[in-house]
């Protein structure tokens, strides 16, 4: 019988072993990949739309609140009107000029006028009084035949003074005292008022917002369209506004066909309802852009993992065959392993290269036999000579290690840090034999990466000194600088301003708005002290503060009134302002004999603020105005539009 060989360990099974192996392998990690990349995906997907449907419901309420006040100031307006209109009828010249200050007031308006009760107009804010009659008009109607004070909400009308203009009419009832009709008071709104606000807002291509009468009249339409302007057949009159005043639900838009997500609430004091409504195309865009950048990751792990798999078989096809080789050269290779990357050298007494390894030539490109001969020092930067002289001389016996860290040239003229292990080869008996063994090792890598950190470190401390929203200094470091300069400066002053009703601008805008505000505030504010020996600082919620070394009073004053009137040119619209505009307050303070230390100097500063504020805010004030009872030229008010009858101060 002819002779068998034993089965070969590494035969048909092993292989088979292997080859299962590698494919298990690229199958689960192609399924981790592909299975994390689909609830990335979902999850990411889930987190934008719940994220966008926040944020429409967020602005649907700041909206409506623009809405409900817009309308009441003209509410209160013609109810002081019908009070006065129910018991007398007005000299028509004072009661037109009153008019037209209320137009001015209230910046929606178009125009306000009186008609009696045939229709006829006997009072007009308009530069010549109207000869047309609205008895026609549907509000004049409803009024004539109702008995109800509230304010009624037109639908979009057409002026009749000019063609070109769409007005929404707000429009009162004038009982005379024997209950009798007595006429209408009504009020302009041009449809542009409310269309310049919404063309504001960031709401994609097909995004849109809608201003409804709750008997689902459109009256805005921002951007505008051609489509039926009554909506009370939609689902929003129909069902959704009878459960809840507020909501947001997924629609199919009636103006464009479009699939959006849609936020609407009802105001409380008005029979108004405020929509917005973005596509699902333009809130899922950002998860577009990250889900193609997903896939294009997940396509090299792909070919990561079918590259490793190719490897892994390659790895077990020859394995059985280095495997030998592999144990016998084990402690060997681990050797060559841990010190491969290590220069060793041996120095003699004289400081000169004794014996250097052949790992030399990768790390710094000299030929070992090249060096063998010279001095160590002459490779060292000079400023580093010193240090490595001394690395040496801490040496006190055989045991002891002494570590520097230093330049080294490389052959190509380049600069290497790196990292040399001092130690006695010999007995340090006789100095004239002694030898010392270093091992040198690139740490070029690692002092890059410290530098990094270094810097990153400075970056952090600064970023701690920083009001994060307005990019000034934050209240700590502005505390810390006051104190410093003040224990060296003479004179220095301190600048305290606030915000005139920031509380109501944030009420009307919304605190993304505010916080847009409070940074072009800072600017103007940081502006003018870039460059100086000052320092500008967020003082706390929308106040502010300046600090000015070596500044007198006079000067810092004229420094507040600046940054006040370069606030006042931004021009930032505040219809909580009785100006119309932001406008800022300031309060200047400078040392002089009695202030006792920093906090009295802030203290003072801002007791200045407060009597600016007390005063009718937009104005700066010395605090050495106030010991001589306000002297009118301390405290600087100039008129923002330079009308006749009013002073600065």
């Amino acid at each position: 019988m002819p002779h068998r060989n034993p089965p070969d360990p590494g035969g048909p099974l092993r292989r088979v072993t292997s080859t299962a192996v590698v494919i298990t392998f690229a199958l689960v990690m192609t399924a981790c990949v592909l299975g994390l990349m689909a609830w990335k995906a979902l999850d990411a997907k889930k987190a934008a739309l719940a994220s966008g449907s926040a944020d429409i419901q967020n602005l649907v309420h700041s909206l409506s609140e623009h809405a409900s006040h817009t309308l009441q100031a003209v509410d209160i307006a013609m109810a002081g009107m019908v009070d006065l209109l129910k018991y007398r009828d007005p000299e028509p010249d004072r009661f037109n000029k009153y008019l037209v200050e209320t137009v001015k007031t209230l910046p929606q308006l178009r125009g306000i006028g009186v008609a009696d009760a045939k229709g006829n107009w006997n009072y007009s804010s308009l530069p010549e009084q109207p000869r047309h009659t609205i008895s026609d008009r549907s509000y004049f109607a409803y009024h004539r035949d109702t008995p109800d004070s509230a304010l009624r909400i037109s639908e979009l009308l057409q002026s009749r003074i000019d063609e070109q203009s769409s007005l929404i009419v707000l429009s009162k009832r004038i009982t005379k005292l024997d209950g009798s009709f007595g006429g209408v008071v009504a009020a302009a709104i041009d449809k542009d008022y409310f269309n310049r606000f919404y063309r504001t807002f960031q709401l994609g291509p097909d995004g849109g917002i809608s201003l409804i009468r709750s008997d689902g009249t459109l009256l805005i339409r921002w951007p505008a369209s051609d489509k039926s302007k009554d909506l009370s057949r939609t689902d929003l009159f129909s069902k959704h506004l009878k459960l809840s005043s507020v909501g947001s639900y997924k629609i199919i838009s009636p103006f464009d066909g479009i699939v959006k997500y849609f936020g609407y609430e009802e105001t409380p004091q008005y029979p108004m309802v405020v929509t917005v409504a973005v596509s699902e195309d333009w809130l899922l865009s950002e998860w577009w852009k990250g889900l193609r950048t997903d896939a294009l990751v997940a396509g090299v792990l792909l070919c990561m993992i079918l590259m490793l798999a190719a490897l892994l078989a390659l790895q077990f096809r020859f394995r059985n065959k280095i495997e030998r080789a592999l144990r016998e050269r084990e402690a060997h290779y681990r050797l060559l392993a841990n010190n491969i990357a290590d220069i060793i050298i041996l120095i003699d007494a004289r400081s000169l290269l004794r014996y250097v390894s052949q790992s030399v030539e990768p790390v710094l490109g000299f030929r070992a036999k090249d060096l063998t001969g010279k001095s160590c020092f002459d490779l060292v930067h000079p400023e580093d000579r010193e240090s490595v002289k001394q690395a040496t001389t801490r040496l006190r016996d055989v045991a002891s290690v002494s570590t520097v860290v230093f330049r080294h040239y490389r052959a190509d003229g380049t600069l290497a840090w790196v990292e040399s292990k001092f130690k006695l080869a010999t007995e340090p008996s006789d100095p004239a034999r002694t030898e010392f063994l270093c091992v040198i090792r690139d740490v070029t890598e690692r002092k890059r990466m410290e530098d990094e950190l270094t810097q990153l470190n400075r970056r952090l401390t600064q970023l701690a000194a920083t009001d994060g929203l307005t990019d000034l200094t934050n209240r700590r470091t502005f505390d810390g600088f006051l104190r410093r300069e003040y224990e060296t400066c003479e004179e220095i002053s301190v600048l305290l301003f606030d915000i005139d009703n920031f509380k109501g601008y944030n009420d009307t805008y919304g605190h993304q708005a505010g916080d847009r505000c409070l940074q072009a505030v800072a600017k103007a504010i940081g502006d003018a002290t870039a460059n100086t020996s000052g320092l500008s600082a967020r003082y706390g919620g929308e106040e502010f503060a300046v600090v000015l070394p070596n500044t007198t009073e006079d000067a810092a004053l004229k420094v507040a009134e600046s940054i006040r009137l370069t606030v006042r040119a931004l021009g930032i619209p505040n219809t909580a302002s009785s100006r119309g505009y932001i406008t800022i307050s300031a309060g200047v303070a400078g040392r002089n004999r009695s202030t006792l230390d920093e906090a009295a100097l802030v203290g003072e500063a801002d007791t200045a603020l407060y009597e600016a504020k007390r005063l009718g805010r937009n104005r700066s004030i010395v605090y050495s105005s106030l010991e001589l009872q306000y002297v009118e030229s301390a405290s600087i008010q100039h008129d923002d539009e330079f009308a006749p009858g009013e002073r600065a101060h």
